[in-house]
């Protein structure tokens, strides 16, 4: 049985319109608004950055299990709103990362195509959302 490592809780109020979103420990507490409105934050902007966070995270895994250090790594992360054929609306992600210390283009897209496998957020994406990723600069996969 799968064991529960961390769980995040968080209330949001007023939805992405006009909304506001705060975590049960306060530290995080956000105004919501539409990315063309401006005067807060949206859900892209939110997933883009806990993505983002989450991969590093996952890189330093694949780093030790290749043995390597990849040095403070850096990850450019975009997320788009796209429409769906059908009238709904879907995500897309890009996630280029830069490891300053990894200089073999084929190891780092190696680190990197491993980071997205243990990546939970990957893992929680995968099939569903399009991910592109990058490796100091080259296309993974």
């Amino acid at each position: 049985m799968a064991k529960v490592v961390y769980t995040a809780e968080a209330t949001v109020t007023g939805g992405r319109e006009h909304g506001h979103g705060k975590t049960s420990d306060g530290a995080l507490d956000v105004q919501l608004r539409p990315p063309t409105e401006g005067g807060g934050t949206n859900p892209e902007q939110l997933f883009a950055v806990g993505y983002a966070a989450c991969f590093e995270g996952a890189l330093g895994v694949a780093a030790r299990r290749e043995r390597t250090e990849v040095g403070d790594a850096s990850i450019d992360s975009k997320v788009s709103l796209v429409s769906t054929e059908d009238r709904g609306y879907t995500v897309a992600v890009e996630l280029d990362v830069t490891l300053p210390q990894v200089q073999d283009p084929e190891q780092a897209k190696q680190i990197v195509a491993a980071a997205h496998e243990v990546c939970p957020y990957s893992n929680a994406t995968r099939g569903n959302v399009e991910v592109k990723l990058t490796a100091n600069g080259q296309p993974v996969g």
